[in-house]
């Protein structure tokens, strides 16, 4: 059993069907460049308060140097006897470097090794996602420059409701996608903090400078208490639960998006790189990426679900239950940065049809709120002003006609305060130009909050 690193207390050689049903190397291999990056951090901290000599440290360093060329270059064996990444790692020192590499786990155990570099690489995660969303954002704001002044109608319950400027629409998704990356922030915050040093739960008696490695692997702050730390995946419940709103946020997106495209909506004109066609219907062209979008949420969402259950019920303080949260973390990630990175190239290559957009856009009575408002600001109580107009958009459909097309004489006798200004909210046009509250669809509105977003995000 010598070959284990736990192997001193056993006799008996493991099975080798637990051997596969327990090792992790089959995924924990992404986590080398991170395993090694705190290994070199502990080594130098060993050597900075005397555990291990100065050339003792480099010896460590320059070997855990070579390991980390030879994975990424793909000349590293792995096998499911050493377990995980981290065993692979040590195990290859030690052969380098005899006792000098022994010496490296000094003052540490795997639980706070793992936990450690789970954190160092969920962090560099959530600083690529941030870099994705920033990059949709700025998609989203190409769609609002190449539109600008392009009147959409806009939505509730999937009927029609009021107008709208294209603009204005594209900059609810960056307004969205904006406290998408405020969440990361918050959440990066909290995840960044040291737990090397914990060592396996209750820290230890050597005197190690656990502040000394925050500073080497830039951790804000060091984990106050080892117990806790050595058990604590909550920043993997967070991370998750960011994923699966941005998963939430572009498949709403998507569905929209797939519902514009179609004959009977003909709003969107996809490009068509990123659509697919049909084995049988030589005339289709379907939106398959945004479908893909739409069905991948559910893996995120699903990941998030994966971490809570498996988090429930567990004591202080590591359980190897906590194995398997690196599984679903990763495909997580991996599936957010595809679709965001998709996103972009279908924001980026759509365009809004102007014309059968214009063609049916006084279809709907879009301009029904803006008459009933015009009615309060002459005084008419907003409930009475409903109804009025409630009873004028019933008489335009009998008669099949538009707010704007009905004759003066039947307004004032709809509400004698109508007047003939009244023309200046009728139409979607006036519509538009009417409304002047702050993050509303009015032109200057728009103009100014397209402004301070290019800003933003220059």
């Amino acid at each position: 059993m010598a070959e284990k690193p736990w192997g001193g207390r056993f006799a008996d050689r493991t099975d080798r069907r637990v051997e596969q049903f327990t090792e992790s190397i089959s995924f924990d291999h992404r986590l080398f460049e991170h395993d090694i990056r705190g290994s070199i951090a502990h080594a130098r901290m060993l050597a900075h308060v005397g555990l291990v000599s100065p050339a003792e440290c480099e010896r460590i360093v320059q070997g855990l140097s070579e390991i980390r060329a030879e994975i990424a270059e793909g000349r590293f064996p792995f096998s499911i006897e050493k377990e995980d990444i981290h065993m692979h790692i040590e195990s290859a020192l030690i052969d380098r470097l005899g006792d000098v590499g022994r010496k490296l786990h000094t003052a540490r155990s795997r639980n706070d090794q793992v936990s450690t570099d789970v954190k160092l690489w969920t962090r560099d995660a959530i600083d690529a996602i941030d870099g994705l969303l920033l990059g949709l954002q700025r998609s989203f704001v190409g769609l609002a420059e190449r539109h600008r002044g392009l009147i959409l109608p806009g939505y509730t319950h999937l009927q029609r409701a009021q107008p709208v400027l294209a603009p204005h629409y594209a900059l609810a998704y960056v307004e969205k996608l904006a406290r998408d990356r405020d969440r990361l922030a918050d959440c990066r915050r909290r995840l960044n903090v040291l737990p090397l040093g914990a060592a396996a739960l209750a820290g230890t008696t050597l005197p190690i400078d656990r502040e000394f490695v925050a500073r080497e692997l830039g951790f804000d702050a060091v984990a106050p208490n080892s117990l806790d730390v050595s058990s604590d995946r909550d920043f993997l419940a967070e991370t998750l639960f960011c994923l699966a709103l941005i998963a939430e946020h572009l498949s709403g997106w998507a569905e929209e998006w797939i519902l514009w495209s179609t004959q009977e909506f003909g709003f969107l004109l996809l490009p068509d790189a990123v659509c697919t066609g049909s084995s049988i219907m030589p005339q289709k062209k379907n939106p398959d990426v945004l479908e893909l979008i739409r069905g991948r949420t559910a893996r995120v969402v699903g990941a998030l679900h994966t971490i809570l259950v498996l988090m429930k019920g567990l004591p202080l303080a590591y359980n190897r239950d906590l194995q398997e949260d690196k599984l679903p973390l990763f495909d997580a990630v991996d599936t957010v940065s595809s679709c965001l990175d998709l996103a972009s190239v279908v924001v980026s290559g759509a365009s809004l049809d102007r014309e059968r957009i214009a063609a049916r856009l006084d279809e709907g009575f879009l301009d029904a709120t803006t008459l009933m408002e015009y009615l309060i600001l002459k005084g008419v109580p907003q409930r009475t002003g409903h109804e009025v107009v409630g009873k004028l958009v019933s008489l335009c459909e009998s008669r099949r006609c538009r707010l704007a097309d009905l004759p003066p004489d039947d307004l004032r006798a709809a509400c004698p305060a109508i007047e003939e200004d009244v023309a200046g909210s009728l139409g979607v046009e006036n519509a538009v130009k009417a409304f002047r509250s702050y993050g509303s669809t009015a032109p200057a509105e728009v103009d100014r909050q397209l402004t301070e977003w290019k800003g933003r995000l220059a």
